[in-house]
């Protein structure tokens, strides 16, 4: 029988206008080839000063020359998909696949209770059949707040389920709604619900402030007998608990509709075991929720990152149940968006060029990484199944399967338990050929690589109202801090056994591959920045040239590729929808991340891999105090307390400044070539310039600032005292 022809479930477009930007790479190739030629062809003699400065320049514009060529493949060719849910519905509305969503919690103290069960009923809200909809909340803290937070959740979404059916809410995170709700034309509902969800809010909050549950609720609830074996968070067995379940008669919302499955877990843990982080709780979640609903489909997000877009799951089914290519798509990326971003975007936390641009060009070479959250996946690639031809499958010939044997619900928390022990893995392929694999900071990327390596595409999928909104890191100790830890995982992937460098040769086409080791070659390129930072000021300083006069032929091409690709990137930052104080910003943390926090994970990763300590996961903290939230809000960047980190980029911040104003005092006052000095040496003079005029906040935060958020004292006192020795010590070598 001949197949039946179906209209397409997502439509594939191509960015216009890419032509021109081909041949103005290719120009700004060739001027990146002259300053190579100039840098082999201008060598000092032995006898000339600056020879070694000279030399070092010329590896480390070579460093930039071919990091540069790397991130090409992926903005020359642009894909944008656009689902049409409309043909879902009427094809396969009354077969819709079943759907476990996954949500991670490591600590109630930075990612509070509150805001993690937003999260969740965002997700339970979802515009979708509620029997084919489950949710499970990883717990890796084990915290009973958490589990009682969960408990008052389940409670109040028998009166917001209907609500947000009824109203048509979006978002459905009541937090997230009820700020942005002005006028209602249902205000007295609104006004009903919204009180409920403050007493709600009430109860948590209170419960997390006294660090216990209320006696009275703990006595009543059978689930908090799990905890009288707890020792600690690293030490306790498997718990547990069903919350919602539609075999409990009592699991129905205040309209009599089922509700969708609700489960609590927080898998064993022993001090003597290693847990391997967000990668084993993945693990254990997908274990554990193959017993009890086995969706066909899993979404992952995390705790803080709430359904912006209820209609976002059937947008994602759209592409892995498209009759003509669904069957070669493993997951669909959404972006990593938040919701508390500046106007300017103080610490470029909104990654406007990387989702606009970069992940759309990922999308044309075989498909975006997976970035940890906001991921649909199909359960049996995430569990290690290879592409093939056999992968097509007939949706219409599809039947969820769910638990097979008639079990009560305490049978089947009973038999779930097992699946989440700390030695369930020991001798299996856990972790290394089925779900996320461990070893790496970064688990979702070298998953997504894995997966990709089978065979499989991934698609990214960016609509105009974004699926999930986050929060992103309001001071700059944590926006580094996070930073670390991505390149620091980068690093790591790119030495271990699934390098993109070696492991996906002819695996994935060579474009992605080339896009893989841009991004995990960010620590690598903190050492030319960090010498381009130090050492042209530093023979600024002493007056000795390292770049071709203004007069000179030669300056052409450091002028052409200064300008031309400064000019594009804020061209394609405006077009992202930034700013242009916001690219200036974003400019600023570029600096910042390649002084700080890629010269910090590179030295951590190499200390690592030589047995000198151990890989550990930091939890970037999702609530800010009241003070430093306003001046977030003011764009008035945020120091706080002492770190090496903090140092280092005070200290080349300081060292900029004083050579750039030792030169002024010599040059202008004291040498007798007076200005004439700024025709042979006008690049250093710009670029030590430009250093300085970026790190006017530092310059604040040391010294004109009064408030909380400066830079410490002490800070403030090593970062000089480094700056001037330097100074000092290099105009002391003859």
């Amino acid at each position: 029988m001949a197949a039946v022809e179906h209209s397409p479930l997502f439509e594939t477009k191509r960015a216009k206008g890419r032509v021109f930007y081909k041949i103005f790479s290719l120009t700004l190739f060739v001027g990146i080839c002259f300053i190579w030629v100039f840098r082999v062809s201008h060598i000092p003699r032995e006898s000339e000063v600056g020879k070694w400065g000279w030399i070092g320049l010329s590896f480390a514009e070579l460093c930039f020359g071919l990091y540069w060529l790397l991130r090409h493949p992926f903005r020359w060719n642009l894909l944008f998909r656009e689902p049409f849910r409309q043909r879902l519905s009427q094809r396969y509305e009354k077969i819709l696949p079943k759907v476990d969503i996954f949500v991670c919690t490591a600590d109630p103290g930075i990612e509070p209770p509150v805001m993690v069960i937003n999260t969740v009923l965002s997700l339970m809200a979802y515009e979708y059949p509620p029997d084919k909809l489950s949710v499970y909340l990883s717990d890796d803290a084990g915290s009973d707040i958490t589990f009682y937070a969960l408990l008052e959740a389940s409670i109040f979404a028998k009166q917001w389920l209907p609500f947000c059916r009824k109203f048509k809410v979006d978002p459905t995170s009541p937090a997230a709604y009820f700020k942005t709700i002005h006028s209602s034309t249902h205000a007295k509902e609104l006004v009903t619900i919204k009180k409920l969800y403050q007493d709600m809010e009430s109860r948590i909050e209170n419960a997390a402030k006294m660090g216990r549950v209320p006696e009275e609720v703990h006595s009543k609830h059978k689930g908090f007998s799990q905890w009288d074996s707890y020792s600690s968070r690293r030490d306790h067995d498997t718990i547990l608990q069903i919350l919602l379940h539609e075999k409990d008669s009592s699991a129905k919302d205040v309209d009599g509709n089922v509700m969708p499955l609700l489960v609590y877990l927080a898998r064993e843990k022993r001090p003597q075991v290693a847990h391997n982080f967000k990668a084993g709780a993945m693990n254990s979640l997908i274990r554990v929720s193959s017993l009890i609903s086995n969706g066909e489909i899993i979404l992952n997000v995390d705790c803080d990152m709430y359904s912006n877009n209820s209609q976002s799951l059937r947008d994602a089914l759209c592409f892995f149940m498209d009759e003509d290519k669904g069957h070669e798509i493993a997951y669909v990326q959404t972006p990593q968006c938040f919701e508390n971003i500046t106007k300017n975007d103080l610490y470029g936390g909104a990654l406007r060029v990387s989702y606009e641009v970069e992940f759309h060009g990922l999308d044309s070479l075989g498909g975006p990484m997976y970035i940890g959250t906001g991921c649909f996946h199909r359960r049996e690639i995430l569990c290690g199944r290879k592409f093939s031809d056999q992968c097509k499958k007939d949706w219409n010939e599809y039947k969820n399967i769910g638990d097979m044997k008639e079990v009560s619900l305490h049978e089947l928390e009973e038999q779930s338990k097992a699946l989440a022990s700390c030695t369930f893995e020991k001798n299996t392929l856990w972790g290394k050929e089925m779900g996320l694999q461990y070893g790496c900071s970064v688990e979702d990327v070298v998953t997504g690589l894995s997966i990709q390596c089978r065979g499989w595409k991934s698609v990214f999928y960016n609509p105009q109202r974004k699926a999930f909104l986050g929060v992103a890191p309001t001071t700059l100790p944590q926006a580094l801090i996070q930073h670390k830890r991505w390149s620091e995982g980068g690093f790591q992937i790119l030495l271990s056994k699934h390098s993109p460098a070696w492991y996906a040769y002819g695996l994935i086409s060579p474009g992605l591959q080339m896009a893989y080791c841009y991004y995990h070659l960010w620590v690598f390129i903190c050492w030319p920045t960090v010498y381009y930072c130090i050492i042209p000021s530093l023979y600024l300083l002493k007056g000795i040239p390292l770049f071709p006069q203004m007069s000179s032929p030669w300056f052409i091409p450091f002028a052409y590729v200064i300008l031309g690709d400064c000019s594009y990137c804020l061209m394609e930052f405006l077009l992202s929808g930034g700013t242009i104080k916001g690219w200036w910003n974003e400019l600023r943390i570029w600096l910042y991340k390649r002084t700080s926090s890629y010269l910090f994970a590179f030295v951590d990763t190499i200390l690592k891999s030589f047995g000198f300590s151990e890989s550990t996961f930091v939890v970037s903290a999702k609530v800010a105090e009241e003070e430093v939230s306003q001046r977030y809000e003011k764009e008035i960047m945020e120091f706080g307390n002492s770190s090496p980190m903090l140092t280092v980029l005070a200290t080349v911040a300081l060292l900029n400044l004083f050579c750039l104003l030792g030169m002024f005092l010599k040059q202008v006052f004291i040498s007798e070539g007076g200005l004439r000095i700024f025709d042979a040496m006008a690049l250093q003079v710009l670029l030590s310039g430009v250093l300085v005029l970026i790190n006017v906040p530092v310059y604040q935060g040391l010294f004109l600032r009064k408030d909380e958020g400066r830079l410490p004292m002490s800070v403030a006192a090593k970062s000089t005292a480094l700056a001037l020795s330097a100074c000092a010590l290099f105009i002391s070598l003859s």
